[in-house]
């Protein structure tokens, strides 16, 4: 039986996010017609985020009282997360994992691609935990994981000495390499990039001749800037050098890395990059929304994607005020206006 249903607003539609009175027809989960209207409700219709960076299983040490840096917290293999996660029964893992998923779902993101440690088992267990969720995830294993996964996630090249050989086993098999890189310092992200990878996560201390090359080489970067004020590993708006990575032409993604610190909270994401690195709203809500490249996924509003949309009633409070609404959505964050979600 073919299940139609259309929806009706301002949407921010197309590649452009351009904002039309439209109403979306959605029929067995394709968007079949984008229509132009004179007269809508008065909601907001946006596409879908996508967390292009999670940890988490992070979520069973959230919050949990502790001090130091990137390498106490969280470097493998003896960071404090890692020894926590080794101590962790699966059925538990999968629990927490699950109840994360939900918040994610309730603040509008349809994607993830997460990082996943643990190898075989720590992936089937975040398969379980996704398991009939509306939520499409992109799983990258480690430590064998990876075999049974969507691709690889790999730490820091030096912290994994043979992350070289995983990255071309990885491309032959078609299967998709992400790699951690230049959180701490520069001194990994050409070992990284000489393995070809297909994205990169952090680069918050690239320098001008490895923006270039990321740029040349057409590899999209994904940003998590409150993990890294959080881990210490920046204290200003050079780092990451953002601006300048889009200067050179850098495709820019948005993620929010580690649970046991960061919500993984879109808006609020985009929300901090914008107020604390000055980025363009426009920008940053298409880095955001766009879906995950590397995986040919598209949350764009038009005919033939998928349906990956949420509804915001502009009808009470000040929203309606807005001059602007992709700058309203970032500068404001207004999770209290959802009425909808279209996955």
């Amino acid at each position: 039986m073919v299940k139609e249903y259309s929806v009706s607003g301002t949407a921010l539609t197309g590649e452009d996010l351009e904002a039309r009175d439209v109403t979306i027809i959605v029929t067995d989960g394709i968007i079949t017609a984008v229509e132009e209207e004179k007269n809508v409700p008065e909601q907001w219709i946006c596409p879908a985020f996508f967390n292009a960076h999670t940890h988490l299983a992070d979520t069973i040490a959230m919050d949990i009282p502790c001090t130091g840096g990137l390498e106490e917290l969280v470097t493998p293999p003896n960071g404090l997360k890692h020894k926590i996660l080794r101590q962790t029964p699966k059925n538990d893992l999968v629990l927490a994992m699950r109840d994360t998923i939900a918040e994610m779902i309730n603040s509008g993101t349809a994607g993830f691609a997460d990082f996943r440690e643990g190898g075989s088992e720590g992936v089937s267990a975040l398969q379980q935990a996704a398991a009939s969720l509306p939520i499409h995830p992109v799983i990258l294993g480690r430590e064998g994981g990876e075999n049974i996964a969507d691709g690889a996630g790999i730490s820091s090249a030096r912290d994994v000495k043979d992350s070289a050989e995983i990255a071309g086993r990885m491309k032959r098999a078609g299967k998709i390499v992400g790699f951690h890189a230049g959180e701490r310092d520069f001194e990994d992200i050409d070992l990284a990039l000489d393995a070809a990878p297909d994205f990169l996560v952090h680069c918050t201390h690239a320098t001008d001749r490895q923006i270039r090359r990321i740029a040349d080489e057409a590899i999209p970067v994904v940003l998590c800037c409150r993990s890294n004020f959080q881990l210490q590993v920046t204290f200003g708006s050079s780092n990451p050098p953002i601006k300048k990575m889009q200067a050179a032409g850098v495709q820019i993604l948005v993620g929010t890395d580690n649970v046991m610190f960061i919500q993984p909270d879109m808006m609020h994401e985009i929300s901090f990059i914008h107020t604390a690195y000055g980025v363009p709203a426009q920008d940053l809500l298409y880095s955001a929304t766009c879906g995950f490249p590397p995986a040919g996924l598209s949350h764009a509003i038009k005919q033939g994607n998928r349906a990956s949309f949420f509804v915001l009633d502009s009808s009470w409070g000040n929203l309606h005020h807005s001059r602007d609404i992709k700058s309203t959505i970032v500068k404001r964050a207004p999770l209290g206006h959802f009425c909808a979600r279209i996955f």
